[in-house]
């Protein structure tokens, strides 16, 4: 995209997951969460962006506490409410979009002065339930402080129906429909986008000056996307090819890059949470956020890294692999953690941004403990108090997974012999169903 006429170019600071709340009641940790948020904000502020845009979990909980609800207030007022004109329209059925009480955009109520929208989804930490189906961010919509939006209500029958209708939004020149679909059960979703007209995508109409080829399209989304089990995840390939751009959220590995998907024609910009929930290696990857630029069908992606985040070194360690560790001295595998905590401290100080704010670091370690004896890792955190955020569980433990027997046969290419699938049965264990049609109707068997 060349150089830029501002009338004619949406400015989007994009981030996903705050989790606001997290560990609130860790003396250590409790602030993690806002201290992030706040930073988001305020690179909004100082890259004078159009509006925010948040990709759910907002909140880490359904029903936070009132300390987070009132903190979470607090710097949505502080950098949402001002005199700034804000240069968009929105120009579709706003009572479409927004599902509360006002059915309007925020900036367009003549009792507040709104200089910066945020629009957001819910996530699965913050959906809505109960009665009256509502989640804590109806209260932020109610207080006129976010647009929440992708607030579905699943209609019809069995597996249900939803229609997505887009916030049409105009700036000069250029056009952006912007869908949103909150946070359905992954299993439920994926059924849905393989019933056909469960999932309806509402198109614009074609316009005088714009057609519906002008549009720039983006989906914001909440859901699985890693493939451990297909039925519990979302395939990028149930979306439409007219998406232009797709936010992910749910996901909090950092993956902030747009990836284009083979014949699908999108991109996906997966932006990753920005405080770490759990202590694994994806976490552990620098944390950014998005500042998306559009002008006309065209975009120019920017990721901006987050400094207030909290420090966070993550390895793995297999013990049989160690030269310098005996496997029935205990000692020696706690001279061994000892220097890799130590070395993971040394290599987060040297990694800090700004050393005013010095935060204690958070270390995850996780050990392969094959034919070794485990220790107990919270005497072993014990040492490391007042040294990293989370003493207590620095260590975790796993072993390397071995294939059984039964495993083994279901590559096995040849018919079983019934005479062994006999013996398998008196032995309890279960025959896979591919061998059973070898077997003899006669003889007793438990097939899987």
């Amino acid at each position: 995209m060349e150089g830029g006429d501002a009338a004619n170019m949406l400015r989007i600071l994009v981030a996903t997951d705050c989790h606001l709340g997290y560990m609130e009641k860790d003396e250590v940790r409790r602030h993690d969460s806002f201290h992030a948020f706040e930073e988001i904000c305020a690179i909004a502020e100082r890259q004078g962006v159009d509006f925010v845009l948040l990709g759910g979990d907002l909140f880490h909980e359904n029903k936070p506490s009132r300390s987070t609800l009132v903190k979470a207030i607090e710097i949505l007022r502080r950098y949402c409410l001002n005199d700034r004109p804000v240069p968009f329209q929105v120009v579709s059925d706003q009572t479409l979009n927004f599902q509360n009480a006002f059915g309007h955009v925020n900036y367009e109520d003549p009792h507040f002065n709104v200089g910066l929208p945020v629009f957001t989804i819910h996530g699965n930490h913050d959906d809505p339930a109960g009665v009256d189906n509502l989640s804590v961010v109806d209260i932020l919509s109610a207080c006129n402080l976010v647009n929440y939006f992708g607030k579905t209500v699943l209609g019809g029958s069995g597996v249900g129906q939803i229609a997505l209708h887009p916030i049409l939004i105009r700036k000069g020149s250029t056009a952006v429909a912007l869908y949103g679909l909150g946070n359905i059960r992954d299993e439920r979703l994926n059924r849905m986008f393989q019933t056909p007209h469960a999932v309806q995508w509402m198109r614009p109409e074609s316009q005088e000056g714009c057609q519906v080829s002008d549009w720039f399209n983006i989906l914001v989304l909440h859901q699985n996307r890693v493939k451990t089990n297909p039925k519990n995840a979302i395939n990028e390939h149930f979306l439409p090819r007219f998406l232009d751009f797709i936010v992910w959220g749910h996901e909090h590995e950092c993956l902030v890059d747009p990836q284009e998907v083979p014949g699908m024609g999108f991109h996906i910009s997966q932006p990753g949470s920005s405080v770490a929930t759990s202590l694994i290696d994806g976490e552990s990857k620098p944390k950014h956020v998005l500042l998306l630029e559009i002008k006309g069908n065209q975009y120019r992606p920017t990721k901006i890294p987050l400094t207030s985040v909290r420090p966070f070194e993550y390895t793995e360690v297999i013990l049989k692999d160690e030269p310098d560790i005996d496997p029935n001295n205990q000692c020696s595998i706690l001279e061994h953690l000892d220097k890799v905590v130590g070395k993971l401290i040394e290599k987060s100080s040297k990694q800090v941004v700004n050393r005013k704010e010095l935060k204690l670091p958070l270390i995850r370690v996780k050990v392969d403990y094959s034919g070794f004896m485990t220790i107990n890792p919270q005497r072993f955190g014990q040492k490391y108090v007042g040294k990293v955020a989370n003493p207590q569980d620095i260590l975790i433990f796993s072993k390397a997974t071995k294939r059984t027997k039964v495993e083994g046969l279901r590559s096995h290419s040849l018919p079983l012999d019934p005479n062994i699938a006999a013996c398998f049965a008196i032995a309890r264990w279960a025959v896979p169903s591919e061998y059973c049609s070898a077997i003899s109707p006669s003889t007793p068997l438990f097939c899987s």
